[in-house]
């Protein structure tokens, strides 16, 4: 008795590239003449697929960011990434379990292949994400794969026919209100890690299984995850 499948977003998640990435776009939007603070980055912008900084920024002053805003933004990040980005604390114990359990796992993410790809490899866990799946990108699912990013559900429930699990019997590991929306839409479950969070976030938008340290996760979804098999 067990989920058939735990979806993990990456950034904050898998990887602790959140605060390297909105300091990043802060300084970015702001050279751009879009004054924005670290804290307005991650509040406005965390775990959000890159047109939503596109939208934000012309909703907000009816100006559009440069042709070239993505290619700079993530140049500067992955620069930044490159020696300096290392895998959440506790994360390769929790894959280490659901791997031992027999629990199949993926990521769903709203960042690009190529920033998902840069972080894993830079923090040593793209192997374990690589295989598992005939042709494509492994178990590695972006939100540049379906047509909407979160809130929207499209790339939970993508990654879910993908791996071939109905969405009833997945659990989302989440970081932010954005990805917790998303993963209720798709009616599926929601653990939402707090460490950067405020759990008053998470749970004004519908988490309820939260979470600080990454070794509470097995356990949580043990006791959480107790599906009877058809």
């Amino acid at each position: 008795m067990r989920y058939d499948l735990v979806i993990f977003d990456n950034d904050g998640v898998l990887v602790d590239s959140e605060p390297i990435a909105n300091r990043i776009l802060a300084a970015h939007l702001t050279e751009l003449g879009h004054p924005t603070t670290y804290e307005e980055s991650l509040r406005d912008f965390m775990g959000g697929a890159k047109h939503r900084i596109h939208e934000t920024v012309l909703e907000r002053s009816g100006k559009r960011l440069p042709t070239g805003f993505d290619a700079t933004f993530d140049a500067r990040v992955f620069e930044e990434f490159r020696g300096r980005l290392e895998p959440v604390v506790g994360v390769v114990e929790v894959l280490d379990k659901l791997t031992a359990d027999g629990v199949p796992y993926c990521v769903g993410s709203s960042g690009s292949h190529e920033r998902i790809r840069v972080a894993l490899t830079e923090t040593g866990l793209f192997e374990r994400f690589a295989e598992g799946r005939t042709g494509g990108a492994g178990r590695i699912f972006s939100s540049a794969d379906v047509g909407r990013g979160k809130p929207a559900p499209d790339l939970f429930l993508h990654a879910a026919r993908e791996m071939g699990v109905a969405p009833e019997r997945c659990a989302v590991v989440e970081d932010s209100p954005l990805g917790v929306r998303a993963a209720i839409a798709a009616g599926m479950d929601v653990y939402g890690f707090t460490a950067m969070t405020p759990a008053a976030k998470l749970t004004e938008v519908g988490a309820t299984m939260l979470f600080a340290d990454m070794a509470e996760l097995p356990a949580l979804l043990q006791e959480n995850g107790a599906v009877v098999e058809q």
